[in-house]
């Protein structure tokens, strides 16, 4: 290893500086892991006073995580993606590839410059970028969209929400190759392009130049109703061989000025809208919580752009509650419902729809309150007072239906105790034999009870004329 391999090295792919690498000792081969892998490494994180903020090595226990899934800093996925097995080096890294403009107080402050010391002990997933069993890239981690990487991308950015992406993919179902194209269109907005959902998830997950396969289950494809056009059954397993030419990024948030954040929010809105009333609920969710996003922490507007703002998160959020009322995701409902109740606690809409999402819930008291308030803020509302008599009219049919339930019970018991061998009872008590030490403990004698509330001693039979152990 030559002195020179050793020489601290701008390893961003802008070369802007923000990310400065030094090896401190040269690993093994000439394999690097790559997006997907989970890696194991020990670390030293300290500021640039040389004050340590945090150690794995003082926890006693290697870090794992999923390179190239944005669960760490920047930094990270780009520096540990350029390592070798058993390598030791120092990465000094600007906010920008870091904690940014806000830290991660208490420990790191605003607009701090961090440096690491990293050792890569190894990783799991793709070898030699061969394929392996896959990488689950499902929302849900259902394996409903499985990636096996064939050729390792460049650099260390993926597409954002609302990217410009260019691909080339190959549909395939079984030998049917029922689609070969290249196309353009905007992540998020795949459906416009004829572009179908498991792609448009799986591509924000891809590096620039990235090849892959992809086995895409329907609830991600063409569902039940397959496609007929392209001659894809029903209900069918599909495999897309994918290229990732080239992307451009959308601003994300922190990167826009106030007044810009609101303005794209307004378009975010218009398109969530259009979304919605083609029935498209998913795609209508993310320009919705693109609005959330944006604007829900913004606190440097004033005057009309607040007022402006404040209504487009609310707005946000009830368009969200419908889109889940539509999907049938009523806990979801009922959060957003309480999160424009929080911007305005007289919003008649928010009532409304967290009431239906307790009604469909069966929860007919709360539902009953919330259509009541929403009458109460708008008496005119009919659509909420009949809400409110079926409320009524259901809470009347469980209370008969308890009823009856424990009328048959009890009829059950009655039965039941009619067949059992008859006891000597007086008064409702129950002779049951002698009592010990342990029955006593804590309890008064029966005629100290009755005298405490005012009750006769009751006339006793088939009782030996005084308590056992009395003489």
């Amino acid at each position: 290893m030559t002195q020179e391999a050793y020489e601290p090295t701008d390893i961003t792919p802008d070369k802007d500086g923000g990310v400065i690498k030094q090896i401190l000792r040269a690993g093994e081969g000439n394999e690097s892991p790559v997006p997907g892998d989970k890696v194991s490494v020990h670390y030293v994180g300290t500021l640039e006073d040389e004050t340590q903020f945090d150690s794995s090595r003082d926890k006693g226990e290697q870090f794992e995580f999923d390179l190239g899934k944005g669960s760490v800093i920047k930094a990270w996925d780009l520096g540990i993606a350029t390592m070798k097995k058993g390598e030791l080096a120092k990465f000094t890294c600007k906010p920008k590839y870091a904690y940014g403009e806000a830290g991660a107080l208490p420990k790191i402050p605003p607009n701090a410059t961090l440096i690491f010391e990293v050792e890569l002990f190894g990783w799991k997933g793709t070898i030699n970028h061969k394929p392996t069993a896959g990488e689950d890239l499902s929302l849900k981690n259902d394996g409903s969209i499985i990636r096996h990487i064939t050729t390792k991308g460049r650099g260390w950015k993926n597409p954002n929400e609302g990217a410009q992406v260019k691909v080339h993919y190959v549909g395939r179902h079984g030998e049917n190759v029922f689609e070969d194209r290249e196309v353009e269109f905007t992540i998020g907005d795949g459906v416009i392009a004829n572009v179908i959902e498991g792609l448009d998830i799986a591509i924000k997950r891809m590096k620039e130049g990235e090849k892959c396969r992809l086995d895409i289950k329907p609830s991600m494809a063409y569902g039940s109703k397959g496609n007929p056009e392209l001659g894809v059954p029903p209900d069918a397993d599909l495999v897309y061989d994918v290229e990732l030419h080239s992307f451009e990024n959308a601003k994300e948030s922190w990167e826009m000025e106030p007044a810009e954040k609101l303005q794209q929010s307004i378009i975010a809105k218009e398109k969530g809208t259009k979304f919605f009333k083609d029935g498209n609920y998913k795609v209508a969710i993310k320009y919705y919580e693109k609005c959330q996003r944006n604007l829900e922490f913004e606190t440097t507007l004033q005057g009309e752009d607040e007022e402006k703002r404040k209504e487009i998160v609310a707005v946000a959020h009830l368009n969200m509650a419908m889109c889940y009322l539509k999907t049938e995701e009523f806990v979801k409902v009922r959060e957003h419902c309480d999160k424009a109740l929080e911007l305005d606690d007289k919003c008649v809409k928010a009532y409304f729809r967290r009431g239906q999402a307790y009604f469909a819930g069966n929860d007919f008291e709360l539902a009953k309150k919330d259509f009541e308030k929403t009458c109460e803020l708008e008496p005119s509302n009919k659509a909420a007072r009949n809400q409110v008599k079926i409320c009524e009219q259901k809470i009347k049919q469980f209370d008969q239906k308890e009823k009856l339930k424990y009328k048959g019970m009890f009829e059950k018991f009655a039965a039941e105790d009619s067949k059992k061998p008859q006891n000597c009872y007086v008064d409702g008590f129950e002779e049951i034999g002698e009592w010990d030490n342990k029955m006593a403990h804590g309890m008064l004698p029966l005629d100290q009870e009755c005298e405490a509330f005012g009750e006769k001693m009751p006339e006793r039979c088939n009782v030996p004329p005084h308590a056992p152990g009395e003489d």
